[in-house]
């Protein structure tokens, strides 16, 4: 593993994700945020099959700084329980890596 983490989320509109993915971002959370849409989602919730457009939010990260990473995305999501995945990198370009610790502030 290398300390690095694609994170998923998935937005209800794409003024929220452009939102997410500004905050984290200017708070050195990520050092990347990409998102694109609308897709089309099903899914059950609350014990129905239920259908949604959304937004995909992918960000990059050092898996440390998920934990504040979560937090701020819960604080900012419109979603009761919002999809936040953190996916391990298990090898990236060097290059690539080195840029993502010098864009995400350090752990506290």
């Amino acid at each position: 593993m290398t300390g690095y983490v694609l994170v998923f989320v998935t937005c209800g509109s794409a003024d929220e994700a452009a939102a997410i993915a500004r905050a984290v971002v200017d708070q050195r959370l990520a050092a990347c945020a990409s998102f694109s849409g609308p897709v089309q989602s099903i899914y059950w919730w609350q014990g129905e099959r239920q259908g949604a457009t959304e937004y995909p939010l992918v960000l990059k990260t050092q898996a440390a700084r998920f934990p504040e990473l979560e937090a701020t995305i819960r604080r900012l999501h419109s979603y009761e329980t919002p999809e936040i995945l953190a996916v391990p990198v298990t090898a990236g370009s060097a290059a690539y890596l080195r840029w993502i610790d010098t864009s995400v502030a350090p752990a506290p």
